[in-house]
């Protein structure tokens, strides 16, 4: 576990919230909420957008909330409808609710809650919109027990997003990242279509469309210790088509 930046006042003490949708994650959430209230910001919030999960992660995060109601809120949906519904609802309510910057992150412990002070210092000492934790800059590292054949859909997923978008990101798929509210409200979530792990692609397309500029810092992208994977074959479906349909409903779009 890498040790936190500790940044300057008043960058520390900032309005951060981080967004974690949730689906079955009940083994993993107690974990991370207390590693990202262990983080030396005391402007950080937490935003838990959970899909009505059938393991309780629910109940789970209700319970955190109560023991920390200044700095966690829960956002229970209706049910499953894919992380980038649950993501536009998060970062909506978290701007709502008066965020200067929104992190997004899986609540699977594979983005590693330490690095965020690093990020954010990173954002708030250039000019960028957004900066991403990234796996595939020199630095970033992948787990050694990540699956093979993970590792493979990811990089090929990459070069396929590359190919189609010619979007100048390493890691385009990333779900580990810090934003300008202002650079959010540019982008309108409203726009925003895509319902799984699209989402983060349509994000980059749209953020570079706009002309904002896009920060990558290296991290160690981990493993999954508990729970299972979401990713499903309607979600490598859509992320396949999402490319065209982003050509197409997007090009319109200038800064």
């Amino acid at each position: 576990m890498i040790e936190p930046v500790q940044l300057p006042s008043p960058w520390r003490d900032v309005r951060l919230t981080v967004v974690v949708p949730t689906y079955n994650e009940a083994g993993n959430l107690p974990t991370l909420v207390g590693r990202l209230l262990a983080l030396p910001l005391p402007g950080l919030r937490i935003l838990v957008a959970d899909d009505n999960s059938p393991d309780g992660t629910g109940d789970v995060a209700d319970k955190l909330a109560i023991e920390h109601p200044e700095r966690i809120e829960v956002v229970h949906r209706a049910g499953k409808e894919g992380l980038g519904r649950a993501y536009v609802d998060g970062m909506g309510r978290a701007l709502e609710g008066g965020a200067e910057y929104v992190a997004q992150m899986d609540a699977d412990l594979s983005h590693p809650p330490e690095a965020l002070p690093g990020m954010l210092g990173a954002l708030l000492s250039t000019q960028a919109s957004v900066v991403i934790g990234s796996r595939y800059v020199p630095g970033g590292e992948l787990d050694e027990n990540w699956p093979l054949y993970r590792r493979a859909l990811s990089g090929w997923a990459n070069l396929y997003v590359h190919t189609l978008l010619r979007v100048r990101i390493r890691d385009l798929t990333a779900g580990f990242k810090i934003w300008r509210a202002d650079a959010l409200r540019d982008i309108d979530l409203n726009r925003v279509q895509s319902n799984g792990y699209s989402f983060q692609v349509e994000m980059h397309y749209l953020a570079t469309k706009l002309g904002h500029t896009i920060l990558e810092v290296p991290i160690r992208f981990e493993e999954r210790q508990e729970g299972a994977s979401k990713m499903t074959t309607a979600t490598k479906v859509e992320s396949a088509l999402m490319p065209f349909r982003l050509r197409s409903k997007h090009r319109n779009i200038t800064n």
